[in-house]
């Protein structure tokens, strides 16, 4: 658990004192231990889900070089940007990115439809693979080479609005979006999205992505909370402000479950004067909710792999040794990770 003084910080939330920050949407915590964790002290598996992950960065703070043939992140230093106190989790890494995204296509990113609203705001995008912290005492990288920078070409399905039992007014239900990219991504692999979903409350689901646009990181140690809410569920994961669009996964599976959209406040001011990270139980606050993946497969391509799955699926079917294949049985029948899939 943090400290006994976090313990005891009002959660009066932070607005004129904090600085204005460019992220789409705020609102995400800490639950419980924070979990959060670099890039370089994951497992490999863990990297290798997190290198088909995407920052999202407004196109005046990425400047091109041609003499070096990359580009210069501008950026800022996340405690003396926001005011954190001392000893604060990754207070001397840098912030600049302001949502998140997962490759699921050859071209083709999903985030949260509040990170990319309309064509100027996409036009006005750049997404960026690798922005993370590779090794132990090592900083993000402030150059990024031109291969791993893309643009935002078209927004090719978007939703942002309330689930169909509340108010419109209510600003909660599905918060979706794919963007197609200037190009198609070499490099990097396409996550595999969950289909078929039957993700209960209590399961364990892990997220990988940007928090208050910092480098990558991996957080697990969460669970869903509900999963009964139209077009999205809950959980208890440890993100913040930047973390929108990050790909949800279940930790069984390593299938991508959902989009993380939304939560509960991410900072409040201490009796020091400093800002602080907000700390919530375990199983206290608001929750974090996440759009449920059924809501836009069907604008996904299947990928190579799910194809040949339905295949074998079939023909397992028909010689009547099973009744039933997910893409997740067939890939551990012929080798594949599922949530992380090449193209042919």
């Amino acid at each position: 658990m943090r400290n006994a003084l976090k313990a005891i910080l009002s959660l009066t939330v932070l607005t004129s004192a904090l600085p204005l920050m460019s992220f789409a949407e705020k609102g995400k915590s800490i639950y419980g231990e924070d979990d959060r964790v670099d890039f370089f002290s994951a497992s490999a598996g863990m990297q290798k889900l997190s290198d088909s992950v995407v920052s999202f960065w407004d196109a005046k703070k990425i400047v091109f070089d041609p003499a070096s043939n990359t580009y210069t992140l501008k950026t800022d230093n996340f405690g003396d940007k926001l005011g954190l106190c001392p000893g604060e989790k990754f207070r001397e890494q840098t912030i600049g990115a302001f949502c998140s995204g997962a490759l699921v296509g050859e071209d083709l990113i999903m985030t949260a439809g509040h990170c990319v609203t309309e064509e100027t705001k996409c036009a006005d995008t750049k997404l960026v693979f690798g922005y993370a912290v590779k090794e132990e005492g090592g900083q993000a990288p402030a150059k990024i080479a031109r291969e791993e920078v893309y643009s935002c070409k078209k927004i090719i399905k978007r939703f942002q609005g309330a689930e169909s039992s509340a108010a419109a007014s209510s600003g909660l239900g599905p918060d979706y979006a794919l963007i197609q990219l200037d190009r198609k991504v070499t490099g990097h692999k396409a996550l595999a999205v969950n289909r078929n979903s039957t993700l209960k409350k209590g399961n364990a689901v892990f997220v990988i992505g940007h928090p208050v646009g910092l480098p990558l990181k991996i957080a697990t140690g969460a669970k869903v909370r509900d999963t009964a809410p139209d077009g999205y569920f809950v959980t208890d994961l440890d993100t913040f402000g930047g973390n929108s669009g990050s790909p949800v996964f279940s930790a069984k599976t390593r299938l991508v479950e959902g989009i993380l959209v939304r939560g509960d406040e991410d900072f409040i001011q201490s009796p020091a004067g400093c800002t602080t990270l907000a700390v919530y139980p375990q199983i206290g606050g608001r929750g974090e909710d996440v759009t449920k993946v059924a809501e836009l497969t069907a604008f996904i391509p299947k990928l190579d792999v799910e194809k040949e799955a339905e295949k074998a699926a079939e023909a397992l079917v028909n010689a009547n040794t099973i009744k039933t294949v997910s893409i997740g049985d067939i890939a551990a029948l012929r080798g594949f990770d599922a949530g992380n899939i090449s193209f042919q």
